[in-house]
């Protein structure tokens, strides 16, 4: 039934005009629209509706993310428009917080201003 479905993707924020700069200035989305209700943006071909609400209570896993081609140059890059990485204990995550997995991909995580969880990730 899906099939040849675009897919929409959904995030929420409680502070339209910073995410309106994080997610078009430093992610670089073109923005598709900005109603009172979301932020539309295109990332990279699927819809990203950043949704407008009252408040955000960000889930403690990874809600948006995206393949990368060169992971440490990814997050120099985004560390270099101010974007902080996470470091979670137990993981063992290089001075970028970048993680290896035993199978050779590599991730790492950044919040959006909503404190939302989103992703690097370099398939080996």
């Amino acid at each position: 039934m899906m099939d040849g479905s675009k897919l929409v993707a959904f995030a929420a924020t409680a502070h339209p005009d910073k995410a309106r700069i994080f997610y078009s200035q430093i992610l670089e989305f073109p923005i598709l629209d900005d109603t009172q209700f979301a932020l539309v943006l295109d990332a990279n071909g699927t819809t990203l509706r950043v949704q407008k609400v009252e408040t955000v209570s960000p889930p403690p896993y990874t809600v948006l993310g995206w393949t990368v081609d060169n992971i440490s140059s990814a997050v120099k890059q985004l560390v270099d428009k101010g974007v902080k990485f996470e470091i979670f204990e137990g993981l063992n995550q290089d001075d970028l917080g970048i993680w290896t997995v035993p199978d050779g991909t590599s991730v790492a995580w950044f919040r959006d201003p909503d404190g939302n969880l989103l992703s690097l990730t370099q398939g080996d």
